[in-house]
């Protein structure tokens, strides 16, 4: 299988999911990275960072850490630069770096971080046996990845559940895996790592939640869905009034009357 390539990101490099990807990071931050803090002058990479939505909360909760940030995609990482010099973050180095192909020596890194990286790789294993050889022995690795098999919300229409499940297949074709949540223990046991321990984080979100209606279903979730339309439209997935009746549906979740729950799963596995 070919290494990724930056246009296989089943989301695009648009301005707006830019600042879905920033949203979705402010929103689940407490939920997703409370609990990873590195002890000073730890040496972390951290892997396809992206435009650098974790990065900023990854430096700050871990300032005397040293971190490496790599990603294949340039622009995102001009991005990720700029994010951090706003947010006075100077613990962070950005590197044009494949995965598949790390520079590094064996056994460089303390620690390994991965969030939402997985689902976009036509080969997870691999990635991951790839970073467990410049991890030094004992140190760990985190991985956090979403599942959109784990998603449920009211009401529930045909339209809303079609527009959802063109999403899964639209990032299926491109070789990616939007269902990977629920195999964040097999893939990490499978490269290699010990002491695997994963724990499942929900977001709920429903009328009593207003912020969570607005930042999670609004902001992030619809958005992520309505960038596949024209993939989705093309290859005949979906119908084009079928999927914008779906997102029209999907709105309807975060109003009054409606509910939505999604699940996120992270690994913790040590070398």
């Amino acid at each position: 299988m070919p290494s990724p390539k930056p246009h296989d990101y089943v989301h695009g490099y648009s301005e707006r999911e830019s600042v879905r990807l920033s949203d979705q990071a402010s929103t689940l931050e407490e939920l997703l990275h409370s609990d990873t803090k590195y002890p000073p002058g730890s040496r972390v990479l951290e892997a396809g960072c992206g435009i650098g939505a974790q990065t900023v909360i990854l430096a700050k909760n871990s300032p005397q850490a040293r971190i490496t940030s790599i990603d294949i995609s340039e622009d995102s990482l001009n991005k990720a630069r700029e994010r951090a010099a706003k947010e006075g973050v100077t613990n962070v180095e950005f590197r044009v770096e494949n995965i598949f192909d790390l520079p590094f020596a064996d056994e460089n890194f303390d620690h390994v971080f991965v969030c939402f990286v997985l689902e976009h790789l036509r080969e997870p294993v691999k990635a991951l046996t790839s970073l467990r050889r410049i991890l030094r022995t004992g140190g760990t690795i985190t991985v956090i990845e979403g599942d959109h098999g784990s998603c449920f919300f009211h009401p529930e229409t045909e339209a809303g559940v079609k527009a959802w499940h063109s999403l899964v297949e639209v990032q299926a074709r491109l070789g990616g895996n939007s269902l990977v949540g629920r195999q964040v223990y097999p893939l990490l046991k499978k490269a290699g790592f010990s002491d695997v321990t994963v724990s499942p984080r929900m977001v709920y979100s429903d009328a009593s939640r207003p912020q969570m209606e607005e930042r999670f279903v609004r902001r992030t979730i619809i958005p992520m869905v309505e960038g596949v339309r024209k993939d989705a439209i093309d290859t005949g997935i979906i119908e084009a009034e079928i999927f914008d009746m779906g997102i029209d549906d999907l709105h309807r979740t975060a109003e009054e009357e409606g509910s939505f729950v999604y699940t996120f799963f992270k690994g913790v596995g040590r070398k």
